[in-house]
């Protein structure tokens, strides 16, 4: 008897896999080629194409107190980031950043998170930009990346990353996203 159970339970789940491995088949590539890829709650959303959003940022870094004395021996930084971003971008951003400073001049590191808040390509909403970049004897590397979901309002389902360059003391952006829908 215990035997035809485990049978008849064997039986239904070899015919539950083939359903969702034939869904799989069938339905993926089919929503894959209408645009369209599940979330993470296992419903579908349009993927809008890359887009790109250019402009200038203003910054204020604002020094903090080392929290404890090891990392003030380490060498370590902490700021507060206050930007204004204007162009394809219309928003305002808090952050945090900690840098570590070397003993070779122009070699240094640094992280950020920073929460942007206002109008992208007309949608409104927030969303939280991380940082890291390096400095090697003075050649910079830089990422700034969305972090997943974590796009509110209009701009749920943002992602993309960001390119900041500096020139004669002006801060520019350039930034590809793609936003779902």
């Amino acid at each position: 008897m215990k035997n035809k159970k485990i049978t008849n339970t064997m039986k239904i789940l070899t015919v539950v896999a083939s359903a969702i491995a034939l869904a799989c088949v069938t339905l993926v590539p089919a929503l894959v080629a209408q645009n369209q890829s599940p979330n993470s709650k296992g419903t579908y959303m349009t993927i809008t194409k890359t887009k790109h959003a250019s402009g200038t940022f203003e910054v204020k870094v604002i020094p903090q107190k080392p929290d404890n004395k090891e990392a003030e021996a380490a060498n370590f930084g902490r700021m507060s980031l206050d930007k204004k971003f204007s162009g394809d971008l219309e928003a305002t951003s808090k952050g945090e950043m900690l840098g570590a400073m070397t003993d070779v001049k122009g070699s240094a590191g640094y992280v950020a998170m920073e929460r942007v808040s206002g109008t992208l390509d007309g949608r409104k909403g927030a969303f939280v930009l991380q940082h890291s970049g390096t400095m090697t004897h003075g050649v910079p590397q830089m990422t700034v990346t969305v972090v997943p979901d974590s796009g509110t309002g209009e701009l749920a389902g943002l992602s993309g990353s960001m390119t900041i360059k500096i020139e004669d003391g002006k801060h520019f952006y350039e930034f590809e996203y793609e936003l779902r829908q």
